[in-house]
């Protein structure tokens, strides 16, 4: 596969109201697997679409030498598809039907073609990616949204793509369907490129590509090496900075001090020649003379000044806005051992189905304990964080809520009121707070003059995480239990870091549902808990 590629040269991409998203993006992708990262918003996406064509570049070409093969973000599927068509097998199983029951019809065959063995590489790829016994006839509707990733993913590899192109491939993956997919690309040898804010994926990759204020710059290495270099580049644009800074005080100082030994000499000159008699004309042509170099010189040193002002300019660019959160959070404190939550023999019943088998499970959680809820997809995670809430009530159980606030964010982040603003939504969760307290918690926050007055519908994902992790743990009464359900989806990395700076100075309790495990190792988890099969476990925390 040494001929395999994707050739952008000059590309260029605006929305219809002519705001860019990059421009002049030349680059070559070969074999090998490229992880692409970028704040949300910057154009990930957008580039992947353009190189599989389903979007047209406002200037520049695309090229790709291979076959390719695309899984977007949010799969377009209807809820009445059945896997073989989503597999886009659907045909040729009916073709290789017919063929077997003795129609041999010549649109049959031309269906078929060379996939006589469709149906045994299908089940080997879908064993590969956990959807083992997975009925080729069965309706997505009856798919949660991790096996609906994975068949998306399971329809491309079978298409034997050269090129593939994954955007967020683990999105609503558990842990073991993680992994699987981690398998899967590491025996990957065509050209791969994976969008993605899952590091443990990212540092399986070979080169890392940052999408930053619309250039592309590549790193050799996994993410890990990226992280490390980027850090090192950090470290020495602040040193550039900090020198650039002290070169431009010297140089004013310097200025200062030439203008003050020029006004000097003017003065004793202006006294001397007057002491000295000397003709009227004379000593006009010497003190014009005298003014004359001190203007050159008070040139120079501004001069100076400017060149030493573009420098820390250029240095300056050269930094990176991390936007990292500061916080102290004392509000939110618990007093060890305090029993916030006891649940025992919980049980819900979806129809017919016990979700926490027919004896329930039992809960405790303590103050200020840090909790870890896994277990694979549709085992009832989210359920359970509800009857922690309270917005769920067992059918039956002996159940017991300490007094004081939970705060629960759901995936989708909708607790806050889209129609308000930042600081008014703020204002409702605090009310008894000073304006003055309020901006300056929002600042910290990082919603600074007029972003803390935009509505919050128009917010990004970042955006929005923060504001409601603002509202919530400034909130009055501040939580001493904390919810939160996958809060590491759809995040850029940034955004994440973000996440954790807040949990580490949150001094409460909380559960956290993540499929994220360098997320989890991040924000000190004490306990780790595994619901699976109707059943809830204490377990050891992953290792590598």
């Amino acid at each position: 596969m040494s001929d395999v590629s994707v050739t952008c040269t000059g590309l260029s991409f605006s929305w219809p109201d002519d705001t860019p998203v990059f421009s002049d993006l030349t680059f070559t992708l070969g074999p090998g697997r490229t992880g692409l990262v970028a704040p949300n918003g910057s154009g990930k996406s957008t580039l992947l679409k353009l190189i599989a064509g389903e979007l047209r570049p406002t200037a520049g070409t695309v090229t790709v030498s291979g076959h390719l093969g695309h899984l977007p973000q949010n799969l377009p599927l209807a809820a009445d598809l059945t896997v073989a068509e989503v597999l886009g097998i659907a045909g040729v199983i009916r073709a290789l039907d017919a063929v077997e029951a003795g129609d041999v019809a010549e649109e049959h065959f031309a269906t078929i073609g060379d996939d006589w063995d469709i149906e045994e590489r299908t089940r080997a790829q879908l064993d590969r990616l956990g959807l083992a016994g997975l009925a080729l006839d069965r309706e997505l509707r009856t798919l949660s949204g991790g096996q609906i990733v994975q068949l998306g993913l399971a329809a491309q590899l079978l298409k034997r793509p050269d090129v593939l192109l994954l955007d967020e491939p683990t999105n609503n993956l558990d842990r073991d369907a993680r992994h699987r997919l981690y398998d899967v690309l590491a025996d990957w040898s065509g050209c791969l490129l994976l969008v993605s804010h899952d590091r443990a994926l990212l540092d399986r990759m070979e080169r890392i590509a940052e999408l930053d204020r619309g250039a592309l710059r590549f790193y050799g290495g996994d993410f890990t090496a990226y992280q490390e270099a980027v850090r090192a580049e950090q470290e020495t644009a602040e040193k550039n900075v900090r020198n650039a800074e002290k070169e431009l005080k010297r140089e004013k100082r310097e200025m200062q001090q030439a203008r003050e030994r020029a006004e000097r000499r003017a003065g004793n000159a202006s006294r001397n020649l007057k002491n000295a008699g000397l003709p009227r004309i004379f000593a006009g042509n010497m003190a014009r003379g005298a003014q004359e170099s001190a203007g050159r010189a008070g040139q120079m040193h501004a001069s100076r000044v400017d060149d030493a002002r573009a420098r820390l300019d250029e240095a300056g660019r050269a930094v990176r806005d991390e936007q990292r959160l500061t916080l102290d959070l004392p509000d939110t404190g618990v007093p060890a051992g305090r029993t916030l939550f006891l649940g025992r023999g919980l049980r819900v019943r979806h129809g017919e189905r016990a979700l926490f088998g027919p004896h329930g499970v039992d809960l405790t959680v303590r103050g200020p304990e840090r909790i870890a809820l896994t277990g694979p997809n549709g085992a009832g995670k989210t359920t359970l964080l509800r009857l922690l809430e309270g917005g769920l009530e067992p059918e039956a159980a002996e159940l017991r809520r300490a007094d004081g606030r939970v705060a629960y964010l759901s995936q989708r982040l909708d607790l806050l009121d889209a129609g308000r603003t930042v600081v008014e939504n703020f204002t409702a969760f605090a009310p008894h707070r000073t304006e003055a307290e309020r901006m300056n918690l929002l600042a910290r926050f990082l919603f600074r003059g007029a972003k803390a007055h935009l509505p919050v519908g128009v917010l990004s994902g970042g955006e929005l995480l923060r504001a409601t992790l603002a509202c919530v743990l400034c909130a009055e009464p501040a939580p001493q239990l904390l919810l939160l359900d996958e809060p590491t989806n759809n995040l850029d990395l940034l955004s994440a870091g973000q996440l954790e700076s807040a949990l580490s100075a949150y001094r409460g309790a909380f559960v956290v549902v993540s499929h994220d495990e360098p997320f989890l190792a991040r924000i000190g988890i004490g306990r780790w808990l595994r619901l699976a099969e109707g059943t809830l476990t204490e377990w050891d925390p992953p290792q590598g």
